[in-house]
């Protein structure tokens, strides 16, 4: 079986995208060379701009708006990086990323863009009602990915605590 030494690894800055990013570092240090992307898609909700930052930002680029919202991002995801994972990093290349989007789209363009050899992300562990509403990126992600994708369910105590909270 080949290794897999390009992996995409997206991230939300959440616990649960730290369980995904640090499956995806374990598996990218097995692998001579392995290399992560990680990958923070800022939701045009987040934005100053919710009903058109994407799309403005992918024509334009321009708006001192949108980049101060992109660097402030990159800022807390390399604080997020070196904060969690200090003991991999050595053995691991990084790359950080940050962009404006539709998460799952955005993550499965990434995906084919770069060339991956696979995407690593945790799921949020959501159930009936409240996943049929509010849906899945990592359901969209596996249904569109041009690669394998491994998806890591929450910690156990994740899972107790949102269902004790929602119940």
């Amino acid at each position: 079986m080949e290794k897999f030494k390009k992996i995409l690894a997206p991230v939300d800055l959440s616990s649960l995208s730290k369980t995904g990013l640090s499956y995806a570092l374990e598996i990218a240090k097995a692998a001579p060379g392995g290399e992560v992307l990680a990958y923070n898609v800022i939701p045009p909700g987040e934005t100053p701009y919710p009903q058109a930052a994407h799309k403005w930002f992918a024509t334009h680029g321009d708006l001192p708006q949108l980049k101060k919202v992109i660097e402030e991002r990159k800022a807390l995801l390399a604080k997020f990086i070196a904060e969690n994972f200090a003991g991999l990093l050595p053995h691991v290349s990084v790359r950080e990323e940050v962009e404006i989007g539709i998460p799952h789209r955005k993550i499965v363009e990434k995906a084919l863009q770069e060339k991956v050899d696979m995407v690593v992300i945790c799921t949020h562990g959501r159930t009936g009602l409240r996943h049929m509403l509010i849906g899945s990126v990592s359901e969209q992600i596996v249904r569109r990915a041009p690669c394998p994708v491994l998806t890591v369910p929450p910690p156990r105590e994740t899972r107790r605590e949102r269902l004790a909270k929602s119940g």
